[in-house]
């Protein structure tokens, strides 16, 4: 394996985590501006309010994609194998 092919896996393996990390991350997100909105118009400045709603939010999100990141990490894993097969 030269240092292109180490390069490209790295690669590959960097962009496979931002791809599983970013329908949780922006569940979050959202749930998250939604109630600092909802607390700043309601004057409600009661700082452990977010956190509920952000755990919900996850947990409904790891349920709804856990089968595309298992999917996604079935192909890398693939791909992984194929190449250490191929040496």
């Amino acid at each position: 394996m030269d240092g292109a092919a180490a390069l490209d896996i790295g690669r590959a393996a960097i962009w496979l985590t931002v791809e599983l990390s970013a329908p949780v991350l922006i569940a979050g997100l959202v749930v998250g501006v939604v109630v600092g909105l909802l607390q700043a118009l309601t004057q409600i400045q009661e700082q452990t309010l977010v956190y509920a709603p952000k755990i919900v939010a996850i947990f409904i999100a790891l349920i709804l994609f856990l089968p595309m990141m298992a999917a996604l990490m079935k192909a890398f894993m693939d791909k992984i194998a194929a190449l250490i097969a191929a040496m």
